[in-house]
């Protein structure tokens, strides 16, 4: 009896000695003076289901399969579609080519270029800045970049497209400023804005003007507090910390031979060009279920305070009257009957793309595509298959895709 009880004795220590590392790792990884990152959590632990009534998975499952089958099947799409209800999957395809000259097919390990929806993972690094306390979302943005050259734009009207900063591509296109073969980098595109004076397109917070700028600027300053790259940014304080590990940002030099091409309409190959070396606005390769581990993860408030949430996912500008806005990285429907959507479409080269995060249904749509193709864009109709939202599920006959909603 002594021997099982020393032996007792001894398990009881050796368990409190594993607690007591355990929690000493949990500080480490919360400490306020290390870099900001997400907190390595198993976030699919970590989501919790809605026990509320969200409607039948099964009835989901039919009509994404029929949305498949009318829309991506008959129309040569080249990409990846996943769905998700109430964090599972419900629907997951791959088809086409990442590679048509080497016939490599896309499957659910091939990371595709997400154009816009890059600008989420941008915004949630800045906010995570924010938390720590590293930044403030109405601070100035000369504050941080010393050669910003606008007094009164602050970090928030980066997020929420509201400095009146122009399109950086059109700008120095139009005014003829860099040569056709010159690859531009996010520091050339903030030193010649500084050195043309450029103006703005309206004065700051004054209404939404779309701009990637915006989230090239945002980029900088994730990398000038950090003090090391957005690639490594975020792989450090995004990609790691989430398990996303087919997620990387594009590297022009090194990737380019090796990632899933783009392709027009008529199958041509896209060509590099002068932007491709830019990001924080694109240029984050990922997969459909890397995307969905972001999408749990931003159900959680240990992932990002609901403070700061609240603060990201809600509209900021109503000059005009509509459903459409815009929070800080994420775009959105607001509807009369008070529901919110909330989404992010993409498009560079010949790559569409859509991610829509329901928060009320706990329903998830991706859809990547490397191939142009307007049926991709279509899946983010798949959002009307709840009756929170008055949006028409896509019909083969008579589907009408409102680019401007995108």
């Amino acid at each position: 009896m002594k021997i099982l009880g020393i032996l007792a004795s001894s398990l009881l220590i050796a368990l409190a000695s594993c607690s007591s590392g355990g929690k000493e790792i949990e500080k480490k990884e919360v400490d306020p003076n290390a870099p900001p990152r997400f907190d390595s959590i198993d976030w699919k632990a970590e989501y919790k289901k809605d026990t509320k009534e969200q409607g039948d998975a099964l009835d989901y499952q039919e009509k994404v399969s029929k949305f498949y089958q009318d829309f991506w099947q008959t129309s040569d799409v080249s990409g990846g579609l996943l769905v998700a209800k109430n964090g599972k999957i419900i629907f997951e395809r791959y088809n086409g080519l990442a590679n048509v000259e080497k016939n490599i097919p896309i499957n659910l390990e091939t990371p595709l270029h997400l154009a816009s929806i890059s600008k989420v993972f941008t915004s949630m690094a800045v906010l995570k800045l924010v938390e720590k306390e590293k930044i403030q979302l109405d601070q100035k943005v000369n504050t941080i970049l010393a050669d910003f050259p606008y007094d009164e734009i602050r970090v928030r009207d980066l997020l929420n497209h509201r400095s009146g900063l122009p399109n950086y591509a059109n700008v120095l296109w139009n005014n003829k400023l860099i040569g056709k073969d010159h690859v531009l980098s996010n520091q050339e595109v903030l030193t010649i804005f500084n050195q043309e004076k450029v103006p703005l397109i309206r004065k700051v917070d004054t209404g939404f003007y779309y701009s990637n700028t915006n989230y090239v600027f945002l980029a900088l300053i994730i990398e000038k507090i950090m003090k090391m790259d957005y690639p490594k940014a975020m792989k450090y304080m995004v990609f790691d910390p989430l398990n996303m590990d087919k997620t990387f940002v594009f590297d022009y030099e090194k990737d380019k031979d090796n990632v899933a091409l783009s392709y027009g309409f008529k199958g041509k190959k896209w060509e590099w060009d002068s932007f491709d070396k830019t990001y924080g606005d694109k240029n984050i390769y990922s997969t459909p279920r890397d995307l969905l581990k972001l999408d749990m993860a931003m159900y959680s408030d240990k992932f990002l305070s609901k403070e700061l949430k609240d603060e990201a996912f809600r509209g900021y500008s109503y000059e005009q009257k509509g459903v459409k806005n815009y929070g800080l990285g994420m775009r959105m429907l607001e509807f009369e009957n008070g529901n919110r959507l909330l989404y992010h479409n993409g498009w560079w080269h010949g790559n569409y793309t859509v991610f829509v995060h329901d928060v009320n249904n706990q329903f998830t749509v991706i859809a990547l595509g490397n191939k142009q193709n307007k049926n991709i864009y279509t899946a983010f109709r798949l959002s009307g298959i709840s009756d929170s939202y008055p949006i028409e599920l896509p019909n083969k006959d008579s589907v009408k895709v409102e680019k401007e909603v995108f």
